[in-house]
């Protein structure tokens, strides 16, 4: 069975980027990139991407203005209902509800993960409609009091794993999908 991680950085407020769609917040954070739940260990187990619209965008003009290419040699999904063109014959632009891109999702990661890459609602619809296994998110030491949340939902999760990598936490949760306990 494929899993499905949405595996995200986040203030210690729970947003994800700021009310401009920034994450400078992020660049400036001192991390080992071969410390605990890092990054080149978790994509090299990752077989398809999905993200939402604003965070496609977001990846496009950053490349544009840093020059860089197209990041990810896996398939990609794009979640949106806006007219969008893919960057490369690896990304598909989809309006189809999630169970179904899923399976293809699933199907393309011959064997390796699905990395829901965001936003929050993106991770949320996921989770909703099944699919979403775990969360892995880096907690860094700031606040921006308003921006895009990291999760805008009510779902009950389980610790898995928690540890420092310089100037974050990190967690690693398991979804167990919608809390039962409160109303």
């Amino acid at each position: 069975m494929v899993r499905t991680t949405y595996y995200t950085a986040t203030t210690l407020d729970g947003f994800i980027a700021d009310e401009h769609d920034s994450l400078d917040w992020l660049f400036v954070q001192d991390q080992d990139e071969s410390g605990p739940l890092n990054y080149g260990d978790f994509i090299a187990g990752v077989g398809a991407i999905a993200m939402g619209a604003t965070t496609y965008e977001w990846v496009l003009a950053h490349n544009a203005r840093t020059g860089d290419a197209w990041a990810y040699d896996v398939p990609a999904w794009v979640f949106t209902h806006r007219d969008l063109e893919p960057a490369t014959d690896r990304v598909t632009i989809t309006s189809a509800p999630v169970p179904q891109v899923h399976a293809e999702m699933a199907a393309a990661a011959a064997g390796k993960g699905v990395w829901v890459v965001g936003g929050g609602d993106l991770a949320g619809q996921f989770a909703d409609a099944g699919p979403l296994d775990e969360i892995v998110a880096y907690v860094a030491p700031v606040t921006l009091g308003a921006g895009r949340p990291v999760f805008p939902r009510r779902h009950a999760l389980r610790l898995l794993e928690v540890a420092q990598n310089k100037a974050f936490v990190c967690v690693r949760y398991e979804v167990l999908g919608p809390p039962t306990l409160w109303g």
